[in-house]
């Protein structure tokens, strides 16, 4: 599958190690994740060369492609809560890892679209298994 992945870029990298474990998780499964660039450290500089305007509509031809959305949320982010938004209408599934314990956004948690799926974890491996299980799912589903 084609898996567009979300992280906070400008917004906080404190999750950074789970954004590589995720990408690094997908890839292995064999999904192609255009956006696996997000998880490295040195992603600020690699999107801090491109103007706006590009990263826009890059991003956005991305999400069209792709089957799914993978977002690591426990960061507020701009973009993420964008990108989200443009998947759902889209009808892509989607799902949003993030921290036990940490706040999320209620229009997000508030959200009963059947499209949205949410993983609470408390260490990386549990962030893991969560995304394995949400693809396992819809492939299932798509049989």
């Amino acid at each position: 599958m084609n898996i567009y992945f979300s992280c906070s870029i400008t917004g906080g990298r404190t999750e950074e190690t789970v954004y590589q474990t995720l990408v690094q998780e997908m890839l292995a499964l064999g999904h192609e994740v255009p956006t696996a660039h997000l998880s490295s450290s040195d992603v600020e500089q690699v999107e801090g060369t491109a103007q706006p305007a590009e990263i826009f509509a890059r991003d956005m031809k991305w999400l069209e492609n792709c089957d799914l959305v993978v977002a690591e949320v426990t960061s507020p982010s701009h973009g993420v809560g964008y990108e989200i938004a443009i998947a759902l209408t889209l009808g892509k599934p989607v799902l949003c890892c993030y921290q036990k314990g940490r706040k999320v956004s209620m229009i997000l948690t508030g959200n009963s679209s059947p499209l949205l799926s949410f993983c609470a974890y408390e260490t990386v491996e549990q962030a893991a298994a969560g995304v394995r299980a949400f693809l396992s799912g819809l492939a299932a589903k798509n049989r």
